[in-house]
């Protein structure tokens, strides 16, 4: 009898761009392994959940990507190779300094015809000039791979794949699995195809628990990898105990706790 994770990998489709980062997945994995380096997998951002298959409605899950992103500028820091598997537009290392209009408030357009050129401004020039030579750093060494998520049924997919291509590393994996990650989702078999219509009526929507990865990623995937993972909840007074339970369950080695306070 298929546990629920099998399952749900029986009943959801792969997103449409996988075997492509599959493949980089593999090739990143195999050049650092020759070489004997040090990797992490960073999970960051949040899933969503699809209303229907043709999405046009989802449900969220809150997470703009902070940690994530901050912990790979860490990482390779301390000459780790980095996945950085996170949600499409979260935020990503080095990006992550310059929000909003920020980054354009430090450029100068010199408009000379066919010459022009931009430059950082002279005040900004510190500011700027180190966060690009570790991001230059990290691109021309190929220390980085980049690969993008949006629903919980793409995270599952990539995954498991990562996990695939980093066995080989047994004790040099990391797995740091930053990303806030649906507890509830719709089947694929129970969803519409197209957009729901408001003129219907509003729907009755049921969820169903989603299957936790920790259990077999811990004991078949990476058997040997050291894993942390992250619990967040609003009651800070249930925090610690969870914390230690999930650990006492899925056998890992780490958790980060953060309590999220929002205020009524």
């Amino acid at each position: 009898m298929a546990s629920h994770w099998e399952e749900f990998y029986s009943t959801h489709l792969p997103p449409t761009d996988f075997e492509d980062n599959r493949k980089l997945l593999k090739e990143f994995c195999e050049r650092h392994h020759k070489t004997n380096q040090r990797i992490v997998l960073i999970t960051s951002g949040g899933t969503t959940v699809p209303l229907e298959h043709n999405t046009v409605r989802f449900v969220d899950n809150f997470s703009a990507g902070t940690r994530g992103a901050a912990s790979a500028e860490y990482f390779l820091e301390h000459d780790y190779m980095v996945i950085f598997l996170h949600r499409l537009k979260s935020l990503e290392p080095f990006t992550r300094h310059f929000t909003g209009q920020m980054f354009l408030d430090m450029l100068e357009l010199n408009d000379r015809g066919p010459s022009t050129t931009i430059t950082v401004k002279p005040d900004c020039v510190d500011i700027v000039a180190p966060i690009l030579a570790r991001y230059k750093n990290a691109q021309e060494g190929g220390r980085i791979l980049y690969v993008t998520f949006t629903s919980v049924s793409d995270y599952f997919w990539l995954l498991r794949a990562a996990c695939e291509c980093l066995a080989a590393f047994q004790s040099n994996a990391l797995l740091y699995l930053a990303a806030a990650v649906s507890d509830f989702y719709i089947p694929s078999s129970e969803m519409p195809t197209h957009k729901i219509q408001s003129q219907n009526g509003a729907p009755t929507i049921s969820l169903q628990l989603v299957p936790k990865l920790l259990a077999p990623l811990v004991n078949l995937w990476v058997p040997h990898a050291y894993v942390v993972s992250f619990k967040l909840e609003t009651d800070e007074s249930i925090l610690i105990a969870k914390a230690r339970d999930s650990i006492n369950k899925y056998k890992h080695k780490s958790f980060g706790n953060y309590f999220y306070n929002t205020p009524i």
